[in-house]
């Protein structure tokens, strides 16, 4: 019995990596791709609108389709989507200009948002703040600013968690500044102009998982097309991205494959990208998760 909305942060609570699926453009946004997706094999999807259509009627059909086509296996009502934003994380006023982004991608019933360019801490806060309503108070004047969530689009969201207007405002708040929350909120750190600041910007609350983006960060340090093996500033780049995250408490992502990701695991590894099924199912048997879940 699902014991939270969010699926991703439950496994996360119970020290289970989480294995999503989802490209950064070209998700098909329809009811019956939504039917579909209720079933993923994944424990999130991710929904690339950076560079992906900006499509807020594509992505209420698209949840409506999932709620119509779920429980998940897991019994969640849905299966957990985080949305990639359009913003850039250069700087606060950039961040609260476009903060519009954030209500209406959250006004469609999604779990979480994935902010990238993430360069600033101030930009970061910016961010968390932009996601909270201003009655939810955990870390205010400790890192945040109050919430700038204005109140209206609670009937639609609230549907899709299946939860009434009262609880989501409780749970619209991020996880794990929040221990009840059921946002889960990511950073990309994937320019040189964000590489001084790294410890910064992972200590700002709010933020539930982060990574190190190899391919925006390896063209922002001029490299035509993303070097394999990493060089050392890449590297480092990583390792200081992972060291925040878990001084921080912040789940680390990262790319796995079926060949590495017991040792990705090992070395703290929480999020596993590739979008690879066969990835997810070795890393649950390592981790003897006991599926559904």
């Amino acid at each position: 019995m699902a014991k939270r909305v969010n699926r991703a942060i439950e496994l996360l609570e119970n020290g289970q990596p989480i294995y999503y699926v989802g490209a950064h453009t070209g998700h098909v946004l329809t009811h019956a791709q939504g039917r579909k997706d209720a079933a993923t094999w994944a424990d999130y999807i991710n929904v690339g609108m950076e560079h992906g259509s900006f499509d807020m009627g594509g992505l209420e059909r698209y949840m409506e389709g999932m709620v119509e086509g779920g429980p998940t296996p897991s019994g969640h009502r849905t299966p957990t989507v985080i949305v990639e934003a359009p913003v850039e994380g250069t700087s606060a006023d950039v961040v609260r200009y476009n903060g519009w982004q954030f209500r209406q991608i959250l006004a469609r019933g999604v779990h979480g948002i994935l902010l990238c360019q993430a360069e600033t801490p101030e930009a970061v806060a910016a961010f968390v703040e932009g996601c909270r309503y201003p009655i939810n108070r955990i870390g205010v004047d400790a890192g945040l600013g109050v919430g700038r969530r204005g109140v209206g689009s609670e009937p639609t969201a609230a549907a899709i968690w299946g939860v009434d207007y009262a609880d989501y405002l409780d749970k619209a708040d991020p996880w794990p500044l929040n221990p009840e929350g059921e946002l889960l909120l990511g950073l990309k750190i994937e320019s040189a102009a964000a590489l001084p600041r790294i410890e910064e910007i992972l200590a700002v609350p709010g933020i539930g998982f982060a990574e190190m983006g190899p391919g925006d960060l390896s063209i922002s340090l001029g490299y035509r097309h993303r070097p394999e093996p990493w060089p050392q500033e890449m590297q480092e780049a990583s390792q200081r991205v992972k060291a925040a995250c878990e001084a921080n408490g912040v789940a680390f992502l990262q790319g796995a494959s079926p060949e590495n990701v017991a040792e990705q695991i090992d070395s703290g590894v929480r999020v596993v990208g590739g979008h690879n099924e066969e990835t997810a199912r070795i890393g649950r048997a390592y981790t003897n998760r006991q599926m559904p879940y």
